[in-house]
């Protein structure tokens, strides 16, 4: 069960993620998406779990990596837009999150195009 105080951190966390990935997409010169699909924050608000899903698909190692390169940079936006409201700046883990893949083989897999044969 997730606390009323660890759902207001995930969203500010989630909002605050979303805005700065945004802006350095925007900056970048390749065309890419990274969008925060989910946040979650542990009891103790000391970890900070966040799943990213990034487009296309062939960039996702290289932004992942250089997202996880940049993880003290990240931590410490959060906590100077979070300062007044945390006693702790949680530690930021990153995770593709893959739900649009799934839904997409299961999709195909359904209308037969996938590798199960149809029987």
């Amino acid at each position: 069960m997730e606390s009323n105080r660890q759902r207001k951190v995930a969203q500010i966390i989630q909002e605050d993620m979303a805005e700065i990935f945004r802006k350095q997409a925007s900056e970048s010169k390749q065309s890419f998406l990274v969008s925060v699909s989910d946040v979650k924050v542990t009891a103790d608000l000391s970890i900070a779990k966040i799943y990213l899903s990034i487009f296309p698909a062939e960039l996702r190692q290289p932004i992942m990596k250089e997202i996880n390169t940049n993880n003290a940079y990240y931590r410490n936006y959060i906590g100077q837009k979070m300062a007044k409201q945390v006693r702790i700046i949680p530690q930021l883990a990153f995770y593709i999150d893959t739900t649009m893949d799934d839904v997409e083989r299961i999709e195909k897999e359904l209308k037969g195009e996938g590798d199960n044969p149809i029987l």
